[in-house]
């Protein structure tokens, strides 16, 4: 057998459907295998993954997950990660801990950067330092402020976990996986239950490392364009360090039990008579199936068949029963040893919580006595197979998406290719289908109806409960420093001292530099464009981008919201979902449904709001986003047509439903994606097109979703007259991203469908914003903050200049990282500034402090003088920054935000010469900005979105300022 860089080749397989060549190697003294793929793709990927089983809800793989990127052999300062944010090219930059392995993925287009990431993880991962002061600081540790009588817990995971127990929604998920699994580790939380965090010590977490962080429990992952050779040659001069060991970390199968079980649970929920009412349940099964590639797409199809359309059979039962406002649980789960489904409903009001199981099990047992219609089984299929063979990985990197699929299987010692590989599976499920047409009724009635491994979890409201946690947490904290002798406590305020001090002394000079890296000769001095014609037909605009897109027809039909007044933007997303799921004049909404999934890779709406260059306008619109390919284009502008013209808004049963399950989507959204509820409450003080965001998208949205839905008739009266204010031929804007030959073919039916559009001779309104306090408060019933401050640089003089993009760059990876997520032990912080309105923002995440975060802000341009002394740190963030700007996109993203730039006058000149102040930034523009910050920094305005004791006690330092909302 012959060795490559110490690699035996296991095997090779070609997998034409994505145009990739697989092989699998194995590193025969360790035992590692590594999986390579070869595909004709730029962004390049590499991951390596360890399997790391709880063996409680410590959270001991997640803290280990962020401290080992906390400093290694080679690379000995406090954060290399933080370091490779700074100051490359990446695409993916991540650490990733899952209920029974912990991933380590980046990438980059830039090979040399590649591997230099890779190195810097390696090192990372094989040999990290592991100080007990970073897992103190990552994990738990106990803090204290002079005069030292109190102690409190504080660590960035405890408080990361603290925000995820704070959603009604990530409980759902974690108690419904639990109750599948009594008997494995799957029932453990293996990111760490905020009650256990406390109870992980350093010599637990040092073994987990030392036990489980060995090449012969790895599976590396390399999606790369280039020399195959080269990632054998490099990983064997880590793994080669390692003797073998007999390291088979099984993942033991939960044996199927007899009896279904019930589960009751609270969660934390405010005092108000609305949220009271609001429990949620879902119904869970463990599936008695073998996990291989034909019956996990069989189960997908099925859960796309029950589920996934407007119209799906099961989704529609639960939702027309009216027993609850949207659907609950996480559908088909794949990603573990074994199958399972969760469904259910979310807003069922308390009393009635126990009715939901019932209702899931008529449901089922009717769909597979009466059949499934053939037009919803095919739908179903036409719309697998579109996304399997369109492999559209939206913002996250193609080859990192394969790689988790192929984890799916090779970590339980299958094939890593199975999972990628769709086409034989694909095709064998078209035949099992035509040789029995009840196949998808006969697989619900076996992995569901005849299965008692069932469960029913239900989770009922606690007004009490976020307090009671935090009281718990106060006391289980004081009895542990009760039981201490004074040496005992002299010696916690010392750790606690040394966490400070260690996280405020900056890495020597000689270690930063060894952090590999790119230098400013490196980079590329122009942008990439992406290829617009503009033309004009029947007094519409028409824009084309020629770019492959294996055979797929992108287009977007954008209807411009400004032709409303201001008090109906807020009912835009409510149009876009009545548009496509209330029917049409000539089919009820699942025929439309049907229609929709069977011509189509699907149709979604979104809205798109920003400022215009050199103007105080905003451009609001409204997008209708269907992809199809080629030979379906005629079909989909024929259904864009009809839902456009004749969508049966005054279907009030239908509306109703939309708003309700809108209504529910937003309060579960609220404490998961709080900073970007702050972020657009802020933004909207200051330009028109970020108030319009604000009432479409933020607590405006919800609070007018609560405010209407009483009132159907009204609601279908306004959708009407929505719709026949937008739909106006000169007011549209088609974008359409495909090739060049295939455009030849569709733009005479982009004509035709222009022509069958009214024109109505509408003309924009102008907007009379409301204002907004300067201090805001929105109250959750959460454990920890989210805290923003916003400022418009514009109306303090400020003149755009690139340079702004390089010190938010540094901002965010620099100070707000040391100062509000590694000292204040806050999940993350940011800082974002709006070229189009001249906004800057910024916002915490999952933070458990306020006013200190406050105060960090407020302190901003102290950091700016500092780091303008530094040129080494300047030249990271410009290198930072160019790889923020070059971010790959895939061809519909590359369309839609050339459209973007098209509709607010973001033009390539503009663009280019923003690239070239990035590339020219100096000392003296960082002074500058510090200049214009500390100048407006008296006149900011702050949303805090937190508890009420959190508010209230800062309320009371910001003399009563804040003006306060219940959100929840």
């Amino acid at each position: 057998m012959s060795l490559v860089h110490g690699f035996s080749l296991c095997f090779t397989q070609d997998i034409p459907e994505l145009r990739i060549a697989a092989s699998l190697y194995r590193h025969e003294q360790t035992g590692a295998e590594l999986l390579s793929l070869r595909a004709d793709d730029p962004n390049k990927v590499f991951c390596i993954t360890f399997t790391t089983p709880p063996a409680d809800s410590s959270g001991v793989a997640h803290i280990l997950e962020h401290a080992v990127l906390c400093g290694s052999r080679k690379y000995p300062v406090k954060e290399p990660f933080v370091e490779l944010l700074k100051g490359s090219l990446h695409t993916c930059l991540n650490a990733c801990t899952y209920p029974d392995r912990t991933c380590y993925p980046v990438a980059s287009q830039n090979l040399r950067d590649f591997y230099n990431l890779i190195d810097v993880y390696c090192d990372a991962v094989f040999y990290p330092l592991l100080l007990p002061v970073v897992f103190r600081q990552e994990g738990w540790h106990y803090a204290t402020e002079p005069p030292h009588k109190q102690f409190f817990y504080r660590g960035v995971v405890f408080n990361e976990m603290k925000g995820a127990y704070s959603s009604a929604e990530s409980l759902l998920a974690q108690h419904c996986q639990a109750s599948l699994f009594p008997d494995t580790l799957y029932r453990y939380d293996a990111g760490g239950n905020p009650e256990q965090i406390p109870s992980l010590t350093y010599e637990q977490f040092s073994a987990f490392h030392r036990t489980y962080y060995h090449p012969s429990n790895s599976q590396i992952f390399f999606y790369v364009d280039a020399d195959p050779h080269e990632r054998l040659r490099f990983m064997h001069s880590y793994l080669s360090a390692f003797e073998p060991q007999n390291l088979h970390v099984p993942i033991p199968q939960q044996p199927l039990r007899p009896h279904p079980r019930t589960i009751m649970q609270p969660f934390p929920a405010s005092s108000s008579p609305a949220a009271l009412a609001k429990g949620m349940a879902a119904v869970n099964w463990l599936l008695p199936v073998a996990k291989n590639p034909d019956t996990v797409l069989a189960c997908s199809v099925l859960e796309y068949i029950l589920l996934g359309m407007p119209a799906s059979p099961l989704r529609k039962t639960l939702l027309d029963a009216g027993l609850g406002e949207g659907i609950a649980g996480v559908g088909l789960d794949s990603d573990l040893a074994q199958l399972y489904f969760s469904t259910g409903l979310k807003g069922v009001q308390e009393e009635r919580l126990s009715d939901v199981e019932p209702l899931v099990l008529e449901a089922l047992a009717t769909i597979v006595r009466t059949g499934i219609d053939s037009r919803t089984r095919d739908a179903a299929l036409n719309t697998i197979e579109f996304r399997l063979r369109e492999n559209n990985s939206g913002r996250l990197p193609r080859g990192l998406v394969l790689l988790l699929r192929s984890l799916t299987t090779w970590l339980y010692g299958g094939n890593p290719c199975d999972m990628i590989a769709f086409a034989a599976p694909l095709e064998r499920l078209h035949q099992r289908c035509a040789a029995s047409p009840r196949f998808f009724e006969d697989l619900a009635e076996r992995v569901l109806l005849a299965n008692l491994h069932r469960t029913t979890v239900m989770l009922k409201p606690d007004p009490q409960l976020a307090q009671q946690q935090e009281l718990r947490e106060h006391e289980r904290c004081a009895q542990r420093i009760a039981n201490l002798s004074e040496d005992e406590r002299s010696a916690l305020v010392a750790a606690a001292q040394e966490v400070v001090q260690w996280q405020q002394t900056p890495d020597p000079p000689e270690a930063l530099a060894s952090i590999p890296g790119l230098r400013h000769a490196d980079l590329d001095r122009n942008n990439m464009l992406i290829p617009c014609t503009v033309s004009e037909k029947h007094g519409a605009r028409i824009l084309f981008h020629d770019l492959f897109t294996s055979g797929i027809c992108y287009l977007d039909i954008c209807l411009n919201l400004h032709l409303l007044p201001s008090g109906a933007v807020a009912a835009a997303p409510l149009l876009g979902r009545a548009l496509l799921e209330t029917g049409t004049a000539t089919e009820d909404f699942v025929s439309l449904s049907q229609r929709i999934g069977q011509t189509s890779g699907g149709i979604t709406t979104s809205t798109f709001a920003s400022g215009v260059n050199k103007t105080a306008q905003g451009t609001v619109w409204l997008i209708l986003r269907a992809k199809a390919m080629y030979r379906q284009v005629p079909e989909v502008l024929s259904i864009l047509t009809e839902v456009l013209l004749t969508a049966q808004l005054e279907n009030r049963e239908r509306v109703q439903q939309i708003l309700s399950e809108e209504k529910a989507t937003h309060e579960q959204l609220l404490i998961p994606h709080g900073h970007q509820v702050v972020s657009t409450r802020l933004r909207a003080r200051f330009h028109e097109a970020d108030w319009a965001d604000e009432q479409m998208n933020g607590a405006s949205y919800l609070l007018f979703l609560r405010e209407h839905e009483q009132h159907t008739d009204k609601v279908s009266e306004l959708l009407t007259t929505l719709r026949d204010t937008v739909v106006s031929r000169s007011s549209l804007v088609v974008n359409v991203t495909a090739d060049g030959d295939a455009w030849r073919t569709i733009e005479p039916e982009v004509h035709a469908f222009l022509e069958r559009i009214p024109e109505r001779g509408r003309t924009p309104c102008a907007w009379a914003v409301p204002s907004l306090p300067q201090a805001e408060a929105l109250r959750v019933p959460a454990q920890v903050n989210f805290v923003g401050k916003a400022v418009n640089l514009y109306d303090h003089g400020y003149t755009y200049h690139g340079s702004m993009q390089v010190m938010t760059n540094l901002v965010r990876t620099t100070w707000l990282w040391d100062r509000i997520r590694v000292q204040g032990g806050a999940y993350g912080a940011f800082c974002s500034f709006d070229r189009m309105s001249g906004t800057l923002v910024f916002v915490s995440y999952r933070d458990p402090r306020v006013l200190e975060t406050l105060e960090v802000f407020d302190h901003t341009p102290d950091f700016l003088r500092t780091a303008a002394a530094d040129p080494s740190l300047i030249e990271r963030g410009i290198i930072g920054t160019i790889g923020d700007i070059d971010q790959p996109l895939l061809p519909d993203a590359r369309g839609l935000v050339s459209l973007q730039r098209y509709l607010n006058g973001n033009t390539d000149e503009l663009r280019q010469q923003m690239r070239e102040q990035v590339l020219a930034t100096g000392p003296e523009d960082l002074c500058a900005l510090a200049t214009i910050l500390e100048s407006a920094r008296d006149t900011g305005n702050i949303v805090i979105l937190g508890s009420d004791e959190k508010i209230e006690e800062a309320n009371r330092s910001l003399n009563n300022s804040l003006q306060q909302c219940i959100l929840l």
